[in-house]
């Protein structure tokens, strides 16, 4: 079982990577935009210098691997290596035969931004890295204790700052709108499209709302124990949570039943388990 979940695992990689190369080949590098990390670096080099994007992401990334290796140990293993060398050879083996679809920059932030983040999203969510600042973001972290979210901000904002010295200013907002159009498909990827609703509800009612849910939504329900801060009276808070297009249902229920509920409806980014998600745990 292990081994059939380690070749699947490798895989999604093997396309996630082909796909992240397709998106900086057909998208951004033809259009100069450099969105961060060590490929937006290998970029800004091969406009200065001429030296392939592919060739140049696998110089800074080995040592960083090695660094990262012998700084954090194992944990940056064979996964890691091997979506560096295939990110890294895939670039420069794809780019002879890859069109150029847009020269438009704003048309390429948007969908190299979207592809490339399609196909880091299926690595990351193989539980594999294609190398580059996430590494130096560890090592930041360890070394520094500056987490390493706000790490990867500070290394891809240096390399966007970059960018818009070598190129210019225009360019290096066209790479800012990418990179987080990048991030945004990398999220869409790991967390999936199906947003839930988390409600909680707070009313004297709140045995017959529950009931209505059971009966009328067929959701679950929990009984969550509150207390109010100023009449100090205990009440129960129920907590259910929804798909998106049930919201109205279930407003309805509580309204029809007490008028003068109080009701909290966040967005859930994953809810894992029966009713929603039971094979994420498979994943």
């Amino acid at each position: 079982m292990m081994r059939k979940q380690t070749i699947y695992d490798y895989f999604w990689i093997t396309i996630g990577s082909i796909i992240t190369a397709a998106g900086l080949v057909m998208f951004l590098i033809p259009n100069k935009i450099a969105a961060g990390g060590v490929s937006g670096l290998s970029t800004v080099i091969y406009y200065l210098f001429g030296l392939p994007v592919g060739m140049v992401s696998l110089a800074i990334n080995i040592p960083l691997f090695i660094i990262g290796v012998k700084e954090m140990g194992a944990k940056f293993g064979i996964r890691t290596l091997y979506g560096i060398f295939l990110l890294s050879f895939g670039i420069d083996l794809l780019n002879p035969y890859l069109p150029v679809l847009t020269h438009d920059p704003l048309l390429a932030s948007i969908y190299g931004g979207g592809v490339s983040g399609l196909g880091l999203g299926l690595v990351f969510r193989s539980k594999g890295t294609t190398g580059g600042t996430d590494l130096v973001a560890q090592l930041i972290n360890k070394f520094t204790g500056i987490s390493v979210g706000k790490s990867l901000m500070i290394i891809d904002f240096c390399v966007i700052a970059l960018a818009g010295i070598v190129f210019n200013a225009e360019i290096a907002l066209y790479a800012f709108i990418a990179m987080m159009i990048t991030g945004k498909a990398i999220d869409i990827v790991q967390e999936g499209l199906k947003i839930s609703k988390g409600t909680f509800i707070i009313s004297d009612y709140s045995e017959e709302i529950r009931k209505n849910i059971l009966e009328k939504m067929d959701r679950g329900v929990t009984i969550l124990k509150g207390k109010g801060g100023f009449t100090e009276h205990n009440k129960d808070v129920l907590l259910c949570i929804i798909s998106r297009s049930e919201v109205s249902d279930l407003k309805r229920i509580v309204h029809n039943i007490d008028e003068n509920a109080f009701v909290i409806i966040t967005e859930v980014h994953e809810v894992l388990g029966e009713g929603f998600n039971e094979n994420a745990f498979k994943d």
